[in-house]
């Protein structure tokens, strides 16, 4: 598979086994989706040929697609042929005058409902719905009266539909709260079928997969156990082959000496039989990687003051919908706190209203991203430190980048004083080609305008990091990095992510947001706050 000049995938020949469970990996634009299309059969290779199940239950990307049909009906479309015969059967049943021909149609469409178990259908999408915590009160409503996470367990049904013996899964843990990744990583644990997922999130490849299908150089190479496993497997394989590589280097390079030292003498029996050493030892050539790894670096101009924020008796409510409850807490500087809770709890609610009073970060920009004309914050107080400097990614980053400009000049507004090489040189750091910072801003991706984003907090180097959400565009090596720069960063931060590792590895403190507008705040890591947690 090739567009224009890029090849995606050439002669690759690759074959998934049932019962077990393959991550599908490799760097943003290294062909994940298009091999995941390919699959399904939604794109036809330009070459070579896809022998697919029968049944293949696929994971549609678009949670806004089914928003006008019932919960049911949604489910039912997982079986395409099933849904294409209860369609045409109902139009005809409609019709006030049937034909002869229209009766032997019904016939034969009959013949597939009975086929496809239609005549069971609603009652089991019904069972297939309550067994993914779907309660049955919303089995009646329309798809677009339900949250992100619900519409995932729906879809996921809709896939699951028809006992399919495949699944394709392209970024299921988009939009899932935590507890939801927690519970699809139990539920295809226990799916016997094939399963072959797109995941961006390495705890969760690491908790589904036996194995994992890395794309790269081209071709894919199928590498047993979890992603950690194949990242070590990967790396020490091209290790060996550099080692071996240097020692023929070596070798060559002294078959040559003693070529070139006797050609004209009389020892040519021995320069004939090193001659064809020579060529028995060539150099195993190394095809270039297509994973590139950004390189984040968070630094501050100046540190802040020992205290960096007080929140005293904060309170937000939307209508009669109370988010915050009269909520207290301090800040010192350094501190990390990851924000916890289900969708719609209130965490970028809480990022706001915080932000509403920051010293660096305007009004505008936040009514902007949160879509919202109201106060941000209804009661209490937010009391910022001395020397606070705040940078903030919003989760509807898009909005902030404004178009009709370039990405240089876009950069270069937060530091005028910054020299263009500066600038070009922290563009590279987020694999900004050269010649790409004269791109338009109008024609950014969801990844390049995440990337463009930390470009930014580089440059301004600000002593507070808010974080809303900045893992939902980036792959797995940018998260990685990321996840380290945040590690080594000696500044303040406010992170709201579902990334399972990231939280993990970076948070020092943790902001649950509980079901009762409750806000538990607990001073230790993820791992001492779940062992915490856990009822003795």
């Amino acid at each position: 598979m090739r567009y224009g000049a890029k090849v995606l995938f050439e002669e690759v020949s690759t074959a998934f086994s049932p019962g077990r469970r393959y991550g599908l990996t490799g760097p943003n634009g290294a062909g994940k989706s298009t091999f995941m299309n390919l699959l399904s059969g939604e794109l036809e290779p330009q070459k070579g040929s896809v022998v697919r199940p029968r049944k293949l239950g696929v994971l549609s990307q678009d949670q806004f697609a089914f928003d006008p049909y019932g919960v049911l009906d949604t489910v039912i479309m997982g079986n395409k042929r099933l849904w294409a015969a209860l369609q045409e059967r109902d139009a005809i049943y409609a019709k006030h005058d049937m034909s002869d021909e229209d009766g032997m149609k019904l016939g034969e469409l009959e013949g597939i409902v009975g086929e496809e178990d239609g005549y069971s259908a609603e009652s089991d999408a019904a069972i297939l719905l309550q067994g993914l915590d779907i309660p049955e009160e919303l089995h009646t409503r329309k798809m677009g009266e339900l949250q992100g996470g619900q519409k995932v367990r729906i879809l996921l049904a809709q896939a699951l539909f028809g006992h399919p013996q495949a699944l394709l899964l392209d970024e299921p843990t988009n939009h899932l709260d935590l507890d939801s990744i927690h519970w699809l990583q139990g539920f295809l644990n226990n799916y016997d079928g094939v399963v072959i997922v797109i995941s961006h999130d390495r705890h969760f490849l690491n908790s589904v997969c036996t194995h994992i299908a890395d794309i790269d150089y081209q071709t894919i190479i199928t590498y047993t156990g979890s992603y950690d496993d194949m990242v070590m497997a990967k790396t020490q394989v091209r290790s060996q082959i550099e080692s071996q590589n240097a020692q023929r280097e070596k070798k060559i390079a002294q078959l040559n000496e003693f070529i070139a030292r006797f050609a004209a003498g009389t020892r040519s029996s021995q320069v004939q039989s090193r001659r064809k050493e020579v060529e028995r030892l060539q150099v195993t050539e190394l095809a270039k990687s297509n994973i590139q790894r950004p390189f984040i670096k968070f630094e501050q101009k100046r540190p802040s003051g020992k205290h960096i924020l007080e929140i005293e008796h904060l309170g937000k409510a939307y209508g009669d919908n109370r988010v915050i409850r009269d909520f207290t807490a301090s800040i010192g500087r350094g501190e990390k706190i990851a924000l916890l809770g289900r969708n719609g709890a209130g965490k970028t609610t809480l990022l706001n209203a915080l932000l509403a009073n920051s010293p660096t970060i305007p009004e505008s920009e936040l009514r902007k991203t949160s879509g919202y004309g109201g106060p941000l914050l209804d009661s209490g107080k937010v009391i910022w430190g001395h020397e606070a400097s705040v940078g903030y990614f919003a989760q509807d980053h898009r909005s902030l980048i404004e178009n009709g400009t370039t990405v240089l000049e876009w950069l270069h507004q937060w530091d005028p004083s910054a020299v263009t090489e500066e600038i070009r040189g922290i563009l590279g750091q987020m694999l900004f080609a050269r010649d790409e910072a004269a791109k338009s801003t109008n024609v950014l991706s969801g990844g390049e305008a995440a990337r463009l984003l930390f470009c930014k907090l580089m440059l301004q180097k600000p002593n507070v990091l808010v974080l809303d959400e900045p893992t939902n565009h980036l792959d797995l090596e940018s998260i990685n990095a990321l996840n380290i720069a945040l590690q080594r960063y000696q500044g303040t931060v406010l992170l709201v992510t579902h990334d399972h590792d990231l939280i993990d590895e970076v948070a020092t403190r943790i902001w649950h947001f509980e079901t009762d507008h409750k806000l538990t705040d607990f001073k230790g890591s993820y791992e001492e706050y779940q062992s915490a947690m856990v009822p003795a």
